[in-house]
């Protein structure tokens, strides 16, 4: 069985309502409905907006007439909006432990991922953010239209420096030497381990020469890895710096994974553009971060994740420490008017992932249910525009404006009104459009 024809099992036998071959129409024309334009506080009335090729080209406030080769979708009064964005997410790790990773062989791996794939633009997410692991070659695949996804913006391999976090080597696999062989994580691609500046600068050119776009470092300690205490700074600052300059060289920008003050002070003093999770950041900071422009990539932890760890291990109380700094790091962002973007960072469950829309809608502990909205669509694709030239998707994301890139859902309702609309997706998603194309249509007609 080819691999083309994989990709097309694993898109039709499991996604339901998907057609992942099928050629886009020349246009789709959406009639009688409010739209939710990724940015403003509210819907627009009665309109129409016409797509062509995978582009909006025109939105009205009267109805826009289909020719013969349209598709016309009748509203009916529900509401449009930009498809949903994930800006921190791990398409090769959603369904599969790291110690599973390490053992399975890269093309189940791939395979497993591409399911989970379909099933992340069948929940409405029609673009993520990978943040570390081999996307690379599922990016291919789903732009080439062999298997159904979202958008991938990959990071490529995780880097990282010996005992931090993403260096899932044995100890049998010490001492490290310098240009020896990779170990097996290395290998597959999910990380790298850089402990100088050139070594830095060697694997940030690796992941850019593969098509990053952005770089990943990973500046402090973690809850999943087995050697990153919470309370450790990994990379010095002229390490951080030589990422900084091989990603700015390349017109792009590097995030890191960062939970405390320290760590993430040192990053923005190195010319970090973005800080994920951010977890236990104080009031110094966040100021300092708000004057510097400094973005804050921040997750509503599940409570569930907890149970991808032992009872009593270190893991569970490295976990149940870091979500309880969640609450004071939304408070901080918000206090601070940080720029916030939006992500799950979800790990190994299959189950958790069907909550991806769960978590997003969590957030209106802390927002109104339209800046949660507009976070996970018109705010998330500004730091998607970051890449620059490095965007493998030139246009603009995450807003109905004509011009910009043809991602789009029809929800049965008003999500600002009732935000657990998008908790439910295959009831309450009843068109999904990804580049012009639909993916999804249970609209009665």
């Amino acid at each position: 069985m080819t691999a083309r024809l994989i990709g097309l099992f694993l898109a039709c036998g499991l996604a339901g309502p998907l057609n992942a071959q099928a050629p886009a129409p020349a246009a789709t024309v959406f009639q009688n409905v409010r739209i939710f334009n990724g940015k403003a506080g509210q819907l627009s009335g009665p309109s129409s907006v016409l797509v062509r090729g995978n582009r909006i080209e025109r939105i009205s406030s009267t109805p826009i007439t289909a020719d013969a080769n349209s598709v016309a979708i009748e509203g009916g009064g529900r509401t449009l909006m930009p498809g949903l964005i994930d800006m921190h997410w791990h398409v090769m790790l959603v369904r599969l432990t790291p110690g599973a990773v390490l053992a399975a062989d890269p093309g189940y791996t791939n395979l497993v991922a591409g399911a989970e794939a379909t099933a992340t633009l069948l929940r409405g997410f029609t673009t993520v953010r990978d943040v570390g692991g081999p996307a690379f070659a599922l990016k291919q695949a789903i732009d080439e239209g062999t298997v159904a996804g979202p958008r991938i913006f990959p990071s490529g391999a995780v880097i990282t420096v010996t005992s931090g976090h993403g260096d899932f080597r044995q100890f049998f696999e010490l001492p490290r030497v310098v240009g020896g062989a990779p170990s097996r994580v290395e290998s597959l691609g999910f990380s790298m381990v850089a402990d100088s500046p050139d070594e830095v600068r060697l694997r940030a050119r690796e992941q850019l020469m593969q098509g990053a776009s952005q770089i990943k470092l990973t500046a402090g300690g973690a809850v999943t890895s087995p050697h990153s205490p919470l309370d450790v700074s990994t990379f010095s600052e002229p390490e951080l710096r030589a990422a900084v300059e091989a990603a700015a060289n390349w017109g792009t920008y590097v995030t890191v994974h960062a939970f405390t003050p320290e760590a993430i002070r040192r990053s923005i003093d190195a010319g970090v553009k973005c800080i994920e999770h951010a977890v236990f950041i104080d009031e110094a900071t966040a100021k300092l971060m708000a004057e510097r422009g400094i973005w804050i990539s921040l997750q509503p932890i599940a409570p569930e994740m907890v149970n991808m760890f032992p009872p009593g291990s270190e893991e569970a109380e490295k976990f149940a420490e870091a979500r309880a700094g969640v609450e004071s790091a939304y408070g901080l962002a918000k206090k601070y008017k940080l720029k916030t973007a939006f992500g799950t960072d979800i790990l190994s469950s299959r189950t958790l992932a069907q909550r991806q829309g769960a978590l997003l809608a969590s957030l209106v502990r802390w927002y109104t249910s339209a800046e949660v909205l507009a976070m996970a669509t018109g705010t998330n694709a500004q730091l998607l525009a970051m890449s620059g030239k490095r965007n493998p998707y030139p246009g603009k994301l995450g807003v109905i404006e004509e011009g910009a890139l043809a991602d789009l859902l029809l929800v049965d309702c008003d999500p600002i009104e009732n935000i657990k609309l998008i908790e439910d997706p295959a009831k309450n998603f009843v068109v999904i459009m990804k580049d012009g194309k639909i993916y999804k249509n249970t609209v009665p007609r």
